[in-house]
């Protein structure tokens, strides 16, 4: 203890025996000489040096013996018993490392556990479809190939929902911001959801502007377009109802709604439904809700840096939308292509 703090002063020791032969070179170079005056002058800076490294040392005593010895827990450390402005505000600094410390704690600790939390619930959901095609191929010769489509399906969109809340966490690391057709987008995620549709009796509407054109990235955002698809179908219960994917503008935006005809969401759980593991009233009523989607979706729309809004009425449908802002004012031409209960499979 006593050589940390030796070492400490060791720059004021030095300057002080420098000083003391400084003024003692003046006195001598001045004419006086009297070794009796200087050897006292000596002795009496030694004296009120020493007093006052004493002094000192006894104000930091405490301090020193805590940075000097193992904590053997985190509140010991913590504790405030400074004596000096300068530990004091040593004590705060450290108070303010520990805050932080216990800010990325918990933010570590909320990632870990959303993680598990999805995964036992996406294992547990990913069972009902593998349970369903294993009774198919037992005791049958002929095995309904439509039905094991649409069971892979629900498997391939469990798969991409895990491997995107993986994702999530490194983000920045797996993003291409580019110019995506919106149009084109839609009718693709729309194209590779087909079965969804048919086995729903569900139909999509497409009423999008041609050549409409968002910053973004596309694979993020066929992602999100999805899980809005998704869940417009899985809540919408009647037969022969229809969902709408349309576009519209106001002032530099270009705004992006996926409506559907379903069941809607109950007012009391339109403030909860975008967060983690929240099902809701109508998660339980399907039985397959994961709580995530939504989640997800504003997620990664925050991180692209686009607004999802979502506006709903029971019985009636609910409308999420995504609001993109623009640089450049698009081409504004309007084509409406309606994909209906009218047309054949082929035509989705």
């Amino acid at each position: 203890m006593i050589r940390l703090f030796l070492k400490e002063h060791l720059v004021f020791l030095v300057f002080q025996v420098l000083l003391v032969l400084f003024v003692m070179l003046l006195y001598w170079l001045d004419g006086f000489r009297n070794i009796d005056t200087a050897v006292y002058s000596i002795v009496i800076t030694s004296i009120l040096t020493i007093t006052f490294l004493g002094t000192l040392f006894i104000k930091k005593y405490t301090f020193y013996k805590k940075i000097l010895s193992v904590p053997t827990e985190i509140e010991g450390v913590l504790q405030r018993e400074a004596k000096s402005p300068e530990i004091k505000q040593v004590e705060m600094y450290l108070q303010h490392i520990y805050r932080l410390y216990q800010k990325e704690v918990q933010l570590l600790y909320a990632r870990q556990n959303r993680h598990l939390q999805f995964m036992n619930s996406w294992v547990h959901q990913m069972k009902t479809p593998i349970s369903v095609i294993e009774l198919m191929t037992q005791g049958n010769d002929q095995v309904d190939a439509a039905g094991v489509s649409e069971e892979m399906d629900r498997l391939k969109r469990g798969l991409d929902a895990v491997l995107m809340n993986a994702r999530l966490d490194t983000f920045e690391e797996d993003m291409q911001i580019e110019q995506i057709d919106i149009k084109q987008l839609v009718m693709e995620v729309v194209s590779s959801n087909k079965r969804l549709f048919i086995g729903s009796h569900v139909f999509p509407v497409i009423s999008i502007a041609e050549e409409c054109t968002v910053t973004s990235d596309s694979k993020w955002l066929r992602f999100v377009i999805a899980q809005f698809l998704t869940n417009a179908v899985k809540y919408t219960f009647e037969e022969n109802k229809k969902v709408y994917f349309e576009t519209s503008y106001e002032y530099n935006h270009v705004i992006l709604s996926v409506r559907d005809e379903g069941i809607g969401i109950p007012t009391s759980d339109m403030k909860r439904v975008t967060k983690a593991f929240f099902t809701g009233e109508n998660g339980r009523k399907t039985g397959e809700s994961t709580g995530m989607g939504l989640y997800l979706a504003q997620e990664i729309c925050h991180r692209l840096g686009h607004e999802m809004k979502l506006a709903s009425t029971v019985g009636k449908g609910t409308t999420v939308s995504i609001i993109f802002e623009q640089q450049e004012t698009a081409e504004r031409g309007e084509l409406d292509v309606d994909i209906d209960a009218g047309r054949n499979n082929e035509g989705l």
